[in-house]
This record gives C-alpha cells, structure tokens and sequence, in this order.
C-alpha cells in the first residue's frame, strides 16, 4: 500500500512539475474570451499556412523558417495588453521552435497581430510585453 500510495504522489508530482515548465495557463481566461483567444490563433495559423508549412521570418538567426505546425498549447496568459498563447512546430532542420502568437482586443474582435519564436530547441528567448 505504502509503495502505490509512493508511485501515485511521485507520478502526480511529476505530471504538476512537467505541466509548469511548458506553458503558463492563466485560469481567469474562461469560457468565450478563451475559446476566441485560441480561434485567433488558429485562424491566423491558417491563414499564414501554404502547403502545410507556416513561412516565418526569424530576426535573430536571420532566415526564413518553415514550420510545420506539431501541437497547439492549450495555455493563455496575458502579458501587457496581449493575451499570449503557443504553439511547437517543427523547422526545416528538425528543430523544435516554440511560437508565440499575441492575441488583443480590436475593433471589439480578438485578432493575432504577430508570431515570435520563443525557444529554439529548448532554448527561450526572450521578449517584453509589459509597460
């Protein structure tokens, strides 16, 4: 009994920890705002996707990506006046680059405004979006 009740707390230990090192969620953001926050992002997805790939200009290693879209994150949190949400995809070499997508209120509709890379194979970047 004593080694299950163990392995449970570890597995559930470990299952918290990995989930806060992948994406920040903030639990305010329910219902409709989430749910158009994550349709933002999907639309702008698709509507920058051609032939399965996502073209994406990267400033700091300075190259056109072409990413192939692996997992959308189900995480939003609201940095400044964006809500931010990701995505992992998968570049031309078999990197993996997490993608920022900043979400705001305009016109009263949510529209994604741009794309970041936020890591590159684990490696995060780093960018303000508070004042």
């Amino acid at each position: 009994m004593k080694k299950s009740l163990f392995l449970f707390t570890a597995i559930l230990g470990l299952s918290f920890f990995s989930q806060s090192l992948l994406a920040a969620d903030d639990p305010s953001i329910q219902g409709s705002l989430r749910a158009g926050i994550q349709q933002s992002m999907n639309n702008f997805i698709d509507y920058q996707t051609e032939d399965g790939q996502l073209y994406m200009y990267d400033n700091v290693d300075g190259k056109l990506l072409k990413l192939k879209l692996v997992e959308l994150h189900s995480g939003i949190v609201k940095k400044g006046n964006f809500y931010v949400s990701c995505a992992d995809f998968q570049d031309q070499s078999g990197r993996k680059i997490d993608v920022d997508f900043m979400v705001r209120v305009i016109d009263n509709a949510l529209t994604t405004t741009q794309a970041l890379v936020h890591s590159v194979d684990g490696k995060k970047r780093a960018y303000h979006l508070e004042k």
